[in-house]
């Protein structure tokens, strides 16, 4: 009996068609607006997942095709494409956006304190939510357990678990792309992130009573931009750290502001100052989106924590190791409340703090907010889409900064362009 091999003049399959990228999301690449949040994959799970690009950040790719509803949900939400701020019966500065109260504070927990990046306020407060009952659990960023210089989304039950995770992630993270199943979960849960990333829960909340249950409380914290993941392995590579030996690596914390460190497989440790990690190398890695943002101070969150430098006598920010101490922001009445019974638990301590004086220690903040309105006017010109921003005060903040400062931002920005270099 003759065997016969397979019929080779059978056309091959063909492969399965890509789908068609909605509208939402090709709008953020062609304007590389992205921010890596995941709102996108937690509107479309399933659909979209969040994947490392070439570049070391975050970003979306999209599997199945979306449908119009959920296309133009993402247009809504993506922090990306744009953010609105209602001020409604708060203070709303130019700067620094709708506030209730401002304060100064600390955790009252040494090692708390200790283990923070700026004095421990923050994740004493989330101590204080788990404690009271506000909350059932908190979904926050910690590093990831296989990837020293990188992050993973991790919900902490106890102090225990918030402790292990203090400490500031200079990395990129998407806390929003799994909150669709936390969600489901059917607990409250408090959530910290990113100003961008609060922007977009707080607008899904806006959307839809479910989240806005799920998600009770909303904490974030100022924010200079997410540098890229090759960030990270420069401060590697200046410490002379060979990443396939480092089993534990802190961008910050155990000390304010605390020292870039890796741990290595035989228990050595090597460290730099934050001003020569943050200033000297991953401020050099901020994607594109960060230099654009007309929110790093939270303001969708209840409640934003910072650092609350002491400065010179020229007002400039000093680094010099310290106790820790937080700027507490309540943005909502409800923030106000969770910090005054914070307070009252013996959680925190607070000191008044005069809003006048954070221009000078939140140079970064400052220097951005006043520059954006040139960057985004010389990206307009030069035909790339850019976030609309409603409530921002963004010609006021412009107005704030000399002639030849804005002219000097709008040439950056459009040389960046015209070579290619967002």
């Amino acid at each position: 009996m003759q065997m016969t091999g397979p019929d080779r003049t059978a056309p091959e399959p063909a492969p399965p068609l890509a789908p068609r990228i909605a509208a939402s999301l090709a709008r953020v690449a062609r304007g590389n607006l992205c921010a890596g949040c995941g709102a996108c994959a937690a509107i479309a799970p399933g659909r979209i997942t969040m994947a490392t690009s070439a570049e070391g950040f975050l970003r979306p790719v999209q599997t199945v095709e979306l449908s119009a509803a959920e296309d133009a949900q993402v247009a809504r939400v993506c922090p990306g494409l744009g953010q609105e701020v209602r001020p409604e019966a708060r203070r709303d500065d130019v700067l620094w956006g709708p506030h209730v109260s401002v304060e100064t504070g600390w955790a009252t927990d040494p090692a708390l304190r200790f283990a923070g990046s700026s004095g421990g306020a923050l994740s004493a407060l989330l101590v204080h939510l788990l404690a009271a009952g506000r909350v059932d659990a908190v979904v926050q960023t910690a590093a990831a357990p296989d990837f020293s210089i990188g992050n993973a989304t991790v919900i902490s039950l106890d102090a225990a678990m918030i402790s292990a995770a203090a400490g500031s992630r200079y990395a990129p993270s998407a806390p929003l792309a799994d909150l669709a199943w936390h969600r489901a979960e059917g607990r409250r849960l408090a959530f910290v992130g990113k100003p961008c990333d609060a922007a977009a829960l707080r607008a899904l909340c806006a959307e839809d009573a479910g989240w806005a249950a799920a998600f009770p409380v909303i904490l974030s914290f100022f924010c200079a931009g997410v540098p890229s993941h090759r960030g990270g392995r420069a401060v590697l590579a200046a410490l002379g750290a060979d990443p396939q030996e480092v089993t534990a690596f802190r961008y910050r914390g155990n000390g304010w502001p605390g020292r870039a460190t890796a741990v290595l497989r035989d228990g050595s440790t090597r460290s730099m100052s934050y001003h020569e990690s943050w200033g000297g190398i991953l401020s050099k890695h901020v994607q594109h989106r960060c230099k654009i943002c007309a929110d790093g101070t939270g303001t969708a969150a209840d409640i934003v924590c910072a650092d609350a430098w002491e400065s010179d006598a020229q007002g400039y920010p000093l680094f010099d190791e310290a106790e820790g101490v937080s700027l507490i922001v309540a943005r909502s009445a409800l923030g106000a409340e969770l910090i005054a019974e914070a307070r009252t638990a013996g959680r925190i301590e607070t000191a008044p703090f005069d809003l006048a004086h954070l221009a000078a220690i939140q140079p970064g903040q400052r220097e951005r907010r006043r520059a954006l309105l040139a960057r985004l006017l010389a990206l307009r010109l030069a035909g790339r889409p850019v976030p609309r921003y409603g409530g921002l005060h963004l010609v006021a903040a412009a107005r704030q900064n000399p002639l030849a400062r804005n002219l000097r931002n709008f040439a950056g920005m459009l040389r960046r362009v015209l070579r290619g270099r967002l």
